[in-house]
């Protein structure tokens, strides 16, 4: 499922759970988190995030030897990393920004604004290799979708698929939206609505494929 991901860094156990919360909270991001930026970089081998939240002084490898390391291999050169500090000096800023960072969010920071923050530093880093990543990933999701309306109308036991369409629905209903894709957002916000509403031995999914048909058009037409 499409979701903005986000690789929290920060040797601060409080801190990574605030921010886990935080974002959490918005079904526009997925996130992982970890306490060095050594194991950042073995996260980033395998997990790929579209943004990278890094303290900057932390124990054995810090934020800017991080950053550095990052810089250096092409597959991980251009992933976005906003620094959390309460070093907010126009020297410190001036030293970030020439060494690749994306921007800095000072600490201490509003957890309620911080998915908001994140949006607008994707937006400064640049989408545009972000959007194309996730309208590829709009096909794969609307092959699943599609799989899951062929089960809806053959499976008795339709309790998993109605979860799957909702998980879907859910992801599509928060990230399509960043991206300008209002109409694929709205169709995702009512089918998620309409999974919600049906009752557990309700064989009447009528409304569900309704909904669920009326997304798959419009992704199409992505």
């Amino acid at each position: 499922m499409s979701a903005l991901r986000v690789l929290h860094v920060d040797d601060e156990p409080d801190i990574r759970t605030t921010v886990e919360i935080s974002l959490g909270r918005d079904p526009a991001f997925a996130i992982r988190t970890c306490e060095s930026g050594r194991d950042a970089l073995a996260i980033v081998s395998e997990w790929s995030p579209h943004l990278i939240l890094a303290d900057v002084k932390m124990p054995g490898m810090d934020g800017l030897a991080m950053l550095a390391r990052l810089r250096e291999s092409e597959a991980t050169a251009r992933i976005p990393v906003v620094f959390m500090t309460a070093r907010a000096d126009a020297n410190a800023l001036e030293q970030f920004t020439q060494l690749g960072a994306t921007g800095v969010i000072v600490k201490p920071f509003d957890p309620m604004a911080l998915p908001s923050s994140l949006r607008g530093h994707l937006r400064a880093a640049g989408m545009r290799a972000v959007f194309h990543g996730f309208v590829h990933r709009l096909q794969s999701d609307a092959e699943a979708l599609a799989e899951c309306r062929l089960k809806l109308g053959r499976d008795r036991e339709t309790a998993s698929v109605l979860d799957n369409v909702k998980a879907f629905a859910h992801a599509l209903a928060g990230t399509a939206g960043i991206f300008g894709l209002h109409e694929i957002s709205r169709c995702a916000s009512e089918l998620e609505e309409t999974t919600l509403g049906k009752n557990d031995g309700d064989d009447d999914l009528t409304a569900v494929e309704v909904a669920l048909d009326q997304l798959l058009a419009v992704m199409e037409l992505r």
